[in-house]
């Protein structure tokens, strides 16, 4: 009989709405995982932007070439690495998803669930993207003369495909850092609205083909490379400065493309350390454009003595890139994180002092707590609401200081929210949890608030 209820009761524990850490031990300690997370992500970042510019690249030269045969022949070219960038991109990006799998559990899966059917069509996505490029880079020669426009249209296809895998990545990663506004997502195309996806994508699009323009400078124009026999239209020389002009407009546009990224992020994860990061990211970009300027004016010589500062200077740009994007995530998540925590030790000791009473042959009523009390129901409330600080809505002092004596009014007000401030994520109802344990919940905010005031 006791072991029927201790096996009823854990599945009604089960059920509480809680967040729990999944208490195992991790197979390194945090700070390594995350300082793997930065370097495997941006290892596995490199070649997704090799593989996502080199592909737009393809596209633009091989319509250029319509006109100019020499363009579709650097074309041609070009598309042979995509396939083996994009190859480098699946395998290193096993590296980065098991660390942010460990380090960030809750929250990364929370949002792969929440974004659903998007999420799981990645695969299938990469999967006809592979083998659109595949296709394309092996009926160059074949799809000739009235099959050329066709062609292309592969190319296009495949290009517009690895750019839609990037979108929902970008929007599962941004959905993890808002915990307090998944109430919010109804599914992939409502969690678009969640953070800043769009300003990150066309910085992502712009950093891929400067990236890549600078990669094929040093490919395409190295020694050892024959560019007579490949390439007979062109001069090493002349492959170097397209490159590095390509390179060089495109990151001017990253002065746009940056400040909208900054100044579109919820202020949630901007910290004093954060901004020092990103100031020192802008130097060494404004250095990068700089050495890559006095590159393209260079003569063929001085190109090639340039090409190595201009990838030291890029490697500091994008190092500053990976250290500012974790500590925003960090600074987003500490909160819920924290919260994580505390729910984790109560519901632990519940569980515990629960088993032991259930032992005993004693009954669990006094273990659970005899109830619901206004501090339990609160739980329902934490994410969002602060003693006196800002989460994702207005803290207890700020509620006080509207609902003074009047917690029937925060009890109205949480059966039938509705949207007062900009600012703020439309609040879900509540009107679910009764009015009694509302109530509990009003009276237990402006008390906690009121001692506040008073600091007793």
């Amino acid at each position: 009989m006791i072991a029927v209820s201790k096996n009823l009761l854990l599945a009604s524990l089960a059920q509480i709405p809680i967040p729990r850490d999944i208490d195992l031990p991790l197979p390194l300690p945090d700070s390594d995982l995350k300082i793997l997370l930065v370097l495997t992500f941006l290892l596995h970042i490199l070649f997704v932007n090799l593989m996502v510019g080199g592909s737009v690249l393809t596209v633009i030269f091989e319509i250029v070439g319509l006109t100019s045969s020499k363009f579709d022949s650097l074309a041609k070219r070009i598309a042979h690495t995509i396939t083996v960038n994009k190859s480098l991109a699946v395998v290193l990006g096993v590296g980065p998803l098991l660390c942010i799998s460990l380090v960030y559990t809750i929250h990364f899966y929370s949002s792969n669930a929440l974004t659903g059917y998007a999420w799981i069509s990645v695969i299938p996505l990469v999967i006809v993207a592979f083998l659109l490029t595949y296709l394309h880079k092996y009926t160059w020669d074949s799809w000739t003369g009235d099959n050329k426009r066709p062609h292309i249209a592969v190319g296009v296809f495949a290009a517009l495909l690895f750019l839609c895998i990037p979108v929902i990545f970008l929007t599962n990663i941004n959905l993890m850092l808002f915990p307090a506004r998944w109430v919010e997502v109804k599914g992939f195309f409502s969690s678009l609205r969640v953070g800043n996806v769009f300003p990150r994508l066309f910085h992502f699009l712009a950093a891929s083909i400067a990236v890549t323009a600078l990669f094929l400078a040093g490919w395409l124009g190295r020694k050892m490379y024959p560019v007579e026999q490949t390439l007979p239209e062109f001069t090493r020389s002349d492959l170097k400065k397209l490159f590095y002009r390509i390179a060089f407009y495109v990151s001017l546009g990253q002065l746009v493309f940056g400040p909208l990224v900054l100044f579109t992020l919820p202020v949630e994860g901007v910290t004093t350390g954060l901004l020092w990061v990103i100031l020192f990211g802008v130097v060494m970009a404004l250095i990068f454009l700089y050495i890559l300027g006095g590159a393209i004016r260079a003569e063929s010589t001085g190109r090639r003595k340039l090409y190595g500062w201009t990838i030291l200077a890029l490697t500091l740009v994008v190092l500053a890139m990976g250290t500012g994007r974790h500590l925003y995530r960090e600074a987003s998540l500490v909160e819920h994180k924290k919260l994580i925590e505390d729910r984790s030790a109560t519901f632990h000791s519940i569980e515990l002092a629960t088993l032991m009473r259930l032992d005993a042959g004693l009954s669990a009523g006094e273990a659970l707590g005899g109830g619901p009390t206004g501090e339990k129901v609160f739980r329902n409330c934490a994410a969002c609401h602060a003693l006196n600080r800002v989460l994702a809505a207005p803290s207890l002092v700020e509620i006080q200081s509207i609902y003074t004596d009047n917690p029937s009014g925060i009890v109205q007000w949480a059966k039938e929210p509705g949207k007062k401030r900009a600012e703020f994520a439309p609040m879900p109802s509540f009107a679910h949890l009764g009015d009694e344990q509302l109530l509990l919940v009003a009276e237990y905010m402006l008390e906690q608030a009121k001692a506040a005031a008073t600091g007793s």
